[in-house]
């Protein structure tokens, strides 16, 4: 088939994620004010999207904590620089079981299992115009460890969005994801077009090869608007990609520590590598204003009283 690059692409910056990085990088965020910082040097080097976790200031582990997220939203809205904020909503469908000859009961330290509205608590307070939606359930990389969406709690949280005027970002990662999100799309509780991150090498997920990205690519309907992302070393190479085969892109430490063979990556500098990706492939890089536009975003005031 005809290649259709995508010539006017948005970035969207991964600022920290939830993954067990805090410690093997320290330009990985971990407070508020550093998440804030980040996302504000990501945006100012060209990212139009700041994706944010949030994560216990003092250890780094993740955290579902409300007041964490009000703190980042208020922190990003009351800057100076614009930009798109979309908040994860993917914590609080953890479940570790225990071993293969023992898995119940679950382990306790690592199972995160919270109805829907608690997983959707930040989002109704802070009302980013972006938060994510998992949309299915995976075995993740750890032995007994599965990240939980049931179509259940996926209709639920997708209502809630949509009523609360949220767009859903479907984090697809593989094609039955894409799949089940055709068909909130057709039940009316995600509103077309639809817009979707394609997870490319997550264990156990769609595996890291163009084949599989172009099957996933092929799956997304005609009128929605897509992004994708790979891991580590493949993170810039997907730029290129996603570009190539119509799509926005996604970087950032979530997904990547290096720069460069044993150079530590700010995110700032994972954008301004995207940035140079983009433009030399003779595209061009939107702003925010653009991205609502695209998007049918509506920009909103700073929640702080």
């Amino acid at each position: 088939m005809p290649l259709q690059m995508n010539r006017e692409v948005f970035i969207t910056c991964a600022v920290t994620g939830s993954g067990g990085t805090q410690d093997r990088s320290p330009h990985v965020p971990r407070s508020p004010e550093q998440i804030a910082n980040s996302a504000i040097a990501a945006a100012k080097a060209g990212a139009a999207v700041v994706h944010c976790h949030v994560r216990d200031p003092e250890t780094g582990a993740p955290s579902r904590d409300l007041g964490l997220y009000r703190e980042v939203t208020d922190r990003i809205r009351d800057s100076e620089t614009d930009m798109v904020l979309n908040l994860t909503a993917g914590m609080g469908g953890d479940i570790v079981f225990g071993d293969a000859e023992n898995p119940l009961p679950l382990n306790a330290a690592g199972t995160d299992m919270v109805g829907a509205t608690e997983r959707m608590a930040h989002i109704a307070e802070c009302l980013p115009e972006i938060c994510t939606l998992d949309c299915g359930t995976m075995n993740f990389a750890e032995a007994d460890y599965v990240m939980t969406n049931t179509p259940g709690m996926l209709r639920a949280m997708g209502q809630m969005m949509t009523d609360l005027g949220v767009k859903p970002e479907i984090e697809a990662f593989d094609t039955g994801h894409l799949w089940f999100a055709t068909q909130l799309v057709k039940e009316g509780i995600l509103t077309s077009p639809a817009l979707v991150q394609l997870c490319m090498g997550v264990p156990w997920g769609a595996p890291n090869d163009l084949n599989t990205f172009m099957a996933m690519v092929n799956n997304v309907p005609s009128d929605w608007n897509w992004s994708a992302f790979s891991l580590g070393r493949d993170q810039m190479a997907y730029v290129a990609a996603s570009v190539l085969a119509g799509g926005n892109v996604r970087v950032g430490l979530e997904d990547n520590l290096w720069l460069d063979k044993g150079v530590l990556a700010e995110n700032y500098q994972l954008v301004e590598r995207a940035v140079g990706v983009v433009k030399g492939m003779g595209a061009k890089v939107i702003g925010p204003e653009a991205v609502r536009e695209k998007l049918g975003l509506v920009k909103r005031a700073p929640v702080s009283s």
